[in-house]
């Protein structure tokens, strides 16, 4: 198994402040030059965003595995959110507003920092700022809820919905100074609340997407040094794992939840199948010290802390993948007829062999979700 990754060249295809010139892509990557043509040079925000179904559509045509064409998904929506916040500081500065007044990051959270975004998302994103005196909060603060409330608004307006939640930089619960986070995750961690697990696992998938990283970084430093010693935090979230429902009965049969679903033939592999196997993967990573953030790095660096076994992190690495295919592929399927796009998979359409590898990896989800359970000390 090889557990070092090496950094894709297209991981650089939409890291620039532009979007890539189609002329300069060679013959071979046709299907993705034709898309790039027809989204054109300077697309609006809502253009470029509802553009995303067809940027699938071309790599796939290319054969790229799923589980690259998420993070290439996640790149995208990065370039929004870049171009929507770089339009509301040049808004801010054009009404007088001046420059930021401190350093500061803009952070995406859950799936979108992980690099493992299908179509349809929600906004989850924060801010940290850099450290300032409390004489000067209203001012500072005033322009960065400013800017939050600017930036979230203009991906609203392009396609990515504000979070009914609440997990926005709009926001003073995901808008805060450098030592105030720092403050907020010692009292979140301290004890067992469930409320208190929950608003911290939102933040713990955290990624810079604009401004200063050196923020999250430090960030980053302290949920490594507080996470491995906070055993009671750790077992609630445990505990929160064994309540995640699988898309298995107990004889290990496809069986999903019939709550919200569009037809009885529905699984929602998202709820029952991912965030299962992701939030599995987060608490054994929080456990022992892995400071990666995407699922697929994290397998890799569990089984360098033995953790996890070569052959099991392989075949959750491949159930991933799979998953994510079977999500596009139906996310497609489903905007093409007029629907959004989510996480309900027709199980009705695949294969007797796809619903057997679909058994099986869920199965071996199920078993992670046991061994990351069994694998806290006692608190």
């Amino acid at each position: 198994m090889r557990l070092l990754h090496r950094a894709s060249s297209w991981r650089s295809l939409f890291a620039a402040g532009e979007l890539p010139d189609p002329r300069g892509l060679p013959p071979l990557l046709a299907p993705l030059r034709d898309a790039l043509t027809e989204l054109g040079p300077s697309p609006t925000l809502p253009r470029a965003h509802a553009w995303q179904p067809r940027l699938v559509e071309a790599l796939t045509r290319l054969d790229l595995p799923a589980w690259r064409i998420s993070q290439l998904i996640s790149d995208h929506n990065d370039w929004l959110y870049r171009r929507a916040i770089q339009l509301a500081l040049s808004e801010m500065q054009g009404q007088g507003w001046g420059a930021p007044p401190v350093a500061f990051c803009v952070l995406v959270m859950g799936s979108a920092a992980r690099q493992e975004s299908l179509l349809g998302p929600d906004q989850d994103n924060g801010m940290i700022i850099a450290d300032y005196p409390d004489s000067r909060h209203t001012e500072i603060d005033g322009y960065f809820q400013t800017l939050g409330e600017r930036f979230t608004d203009r991906l609203d307006q392009a396609g990515i919905p504000l979070c009914s939640g609440h997990v926005m930089a709009r926001w003073p619960m995901w808008r805060k100074r450098l030592s105030e986070w720092s403050e907020q995750l010692a009292i979140w961690t301290a004890e067992r609340r469930v409320k208190r697990v929950q608003q911290a696992n939102i933040l713990l998938d955290f990624r810079t997407v604009y401004g200063e990283a050196d923020l999250a970084e430090a960030l980053a430093d302290r949920v490594a040094r507080l996470m491995p010693r906070s055993g009671l935090f750790l077992d609630e979230m445990a505990a929160l794992l064994d309540e995640l429902p699988m898309a298995l009965d107990r004889f290990g049969r496809l069986s999903g939840s019939l709550e919200g679903a569009p037809h009885e033939r529905a699984i929602n592999l998202k709820h029952q199948g991912v965030l299962p196997l992701v939030a599995a993967a987060r608490l054994l990573s929080l456990r022992h010290g892995v400071r990666e953030m995407e699922t697929r790095e994290r397998l890799a660096a569990l089984v360098m802390r033995e953790a996890l076994s070569a052959e099991r992190s392989r075949a959750l690495n491949a159930a991933l993948a799979r998953l994510q295919g079977l999500l596009l592929e139906e996310q497609c399927r489903g905007l093409k007829a007029g629907r959004s796009a989510d996480g309900w998979v027709d199980v009705s359409r695949l294969g007797e062999d796809q619903r057997l590898l679909l058994r099986h990896d869920l199965q071996q989800i199920r078993a992670l979700k046991r061994h990351a359970r069994r694998a806290l000390p006692r608190a």
